[in-house]
């Protein structure tokens, strides 16, 4: 099943009122759904689903739609898949959010220790 730019829209919405308030404190960019789809610049076979950004600009999520698009089309999700990987993805970059605020860094570490290790399993022609 594909949802529309809007449907997804909607959901993420509706994702949202299931936090706590005090998770948005300081993301003053808020949480933004981007049409296009992204790839990881090192490796274009991999989606990027969201990320967090602090920059000159604030600190804000952006999901990509055109990510979730792509995925759902290649593993034909239903809408309860949409549902889990976007809740998935909003609560990882929230907690990005919220180690960000905190100064820990777990979550960075563990992503950029899944990063090397699939990198690894690339090189080795396990792909």
């Amino acid at each position: 099943m594909q949802l529309s730019f809007d449907e997804t829209g909607a959901l993420l919405d509706e994702l949202a009122e299931e936090f706590p308030e005090a998770l948005f404190a300081e993301l003053n960019g808020g949480v933004n759904l981007r049409e296009e789809e992204k790839r990881e610049a090192e490796f274009p076979e991999v989606l990027v689903m969201g990320e967090y950004c602090e920059n000159l600009l604030g600190k804000y999520i952006n999901l990509y739609y055109g990510s979730f698009a792509a995925l759902a089309e290649q593993e034909n999700w239903s809408e309860e898949d949409w549902r889990r990987e976007l809740r998935q993805t909003f609560s990882h970059e929230l907690t990005h959010h919220m180690e960000g605020r905190s100064g820990l860094h777990a979550l960075e570490d563990k992503d950029a220790a899944e990063k090397e290790a699939w990198v690894e399993h690339r090189a080795d022609g396990r792909s």
